[in-house]
């Protein structure tokens, strides 16, 4: 019988409002919101000062600001976002190569390997956690179990700065206690279904045998319910998993009135799209574009491009596109810009037996990277005369 795996599950404490309480030292403290208050706005984050009032993420920030009326609201800024996200990656890079992102700020680690040279999961996970401090100035909160369902769920009960370990064999009397809300794939409508049935905790669910959960609530999810409800979960940490596409989006406060205003947010969206393209070793061969008017009619457009990682080669492409489809009316409630058909840098393109040595424009996107790496995304710019753009608008 093969031993227990050691799965940790990294989940970063409030990403988005940590960092720009720890960049804007008058933010500390205070209740901070990433997004906006507006009607076309929602929250993407918050700060724990604001979550005691009851925002929460994905919330329209108008009910935000109802609930919590001193709450700061500040603009996303992704491109920092995804560089901090990058430097965690890193820590965690250093104890396992088997690591599966979930999104910007959590991930799986199956340390399983690595316990000979680093210790434990408990000591692992006390390690990754001073790293991450040290390397960004943020907290993270880290479940350790058998599998990814329980180190999920354990990661969640202490925030913010938590480490809960679930050893082997002890799946069952942990969740117990827990409401069924903590099972995956429970949301609200869910939730209130399951509790009109009896069943308010796991534990609850437990006391039924899986031929009884089916015949309440169908083979499918009667059988999600008995395993995760007694802790088994056999799904692997996937490492290599392929970005289908890449992209990135921005909705207006105000519409976009102008082609000039048009291209500045396409370059801004064009940029973080080619920098996460390099940071994954990977070229696009098709490039999207999304443009939604102010009624809701939504466009989408492609076209495919000699695979590539260029901000200025996806921004030409995606201009191109919007000539195509954009008259100059109606006005502009969202754009953005996609990456898809991706394939990896080192495989050779199309049509050709061997690699092509670096272009000089790949020299200068790597210098600019490094750059922004150490300075931050706005040290360095393409020379292109236009303002920075946010989900306010551009130059907003």
């Amino acid at each position: 019988m093969a031993p227990p795996r050691t799965i940790l599950h990294a989940d970063m404490d409030a990403f988005y409002a940590a960092i720009e309480q720890r960049d804007d030292p008058r933010l500390r403290g205070k209740p901070v919101i990433v997004g906006g208050d507006q009607p076309r706005q929602v929250v993407a984050t918050a700060s724990y000062e604001a979550r005691r009032f009851g925002v929460h993420s994905a919330m329209p920030g108008v009910r935000a600001r109802q609930l919590c009326p001193h709450g700061i609201f500040v603009a996303p800024r992704v491109d920092v976002y995804m560089a901090v996200s990058a430097q965690v990656t890193a820590v965690f890079a250093r104890y396992t190569d088997a690591i599966e992102p979930l999104s910007l700020d959590e991930a799986f680690l199956d340390v399983s390997g690595s316990t000979a040279l680093f210790g434990d999961g408990t000591a692992i996970a006390a390690a990754i956690k001073r790293d991450v401090r040290a390397a960004t100035e943020l907290s993270v909160s880290v479940g350790v179990a058998a599998n990814k369902f329980v180190a999920k769920v354990a990661s969640d009960l202490q925030k913010p700065d938590g480490l809960v370990v679930v050893a082997p064999g002890t799946e069952r009397a942990f969740l117990a206690p827990l409401p069924v809300g903590k099972l995956w794939g429970v949301g609200p409508v869910t939730q209130e279904r399951l509790e009109r049935a009896g069943l308010r905790t796991i534990g609850d669910v437990q006391r039924h045998s899986r031929e009884q959960l089916v015949a309440a609530f169908g083979e499918s999810f009667g059988e999600h319910l008995h395993a995760l409800s007694n802790g088994l979960d056999v799904r692997a940490v996937e490492p290599h998993r392929t970005a289908k596409s890449i992209g990135h989006e921005l909705t207006f406060e105000r519409d976009l009135q102008t082609a000039e205003q048009a291209r500045e947010v396409l370059l801004q969206l064009a940029e973080g799209v080619g920098r996460r393209l390099r940071q994954h070793g990977l070229r696009a061969g098709t490039v999207k574009l999304k443009l939604r008017h102010p009624d809701f009619t939504t466009l989408l457009r492609q076209r495919k491009v000699e695979p590539t990682h260029d901000d200025l080669a996806l921004y030409g492409a995606a201009c191109d596109l919007l000539a195509a489809c954009w008259p100059g009316h109606p006005r502009i409630r969202l754009l953005g810009v996609t990456a898809a058909a991706l394939s990896s840098v080192s495989a050779p393109a199309q049509g050709s037996l061997f690699a092509t040595p670096p272009r000089k424009s790949d020299r200068l996107l790597a210098a600019m990277d490094a750059i922004r790496d150490r300075h931050g995304e706005d040290a360095v710019r393409h020379g292109l005369d236009r303002r920075r753009s946010s989900p306010w608008g551009p130059g907003l």
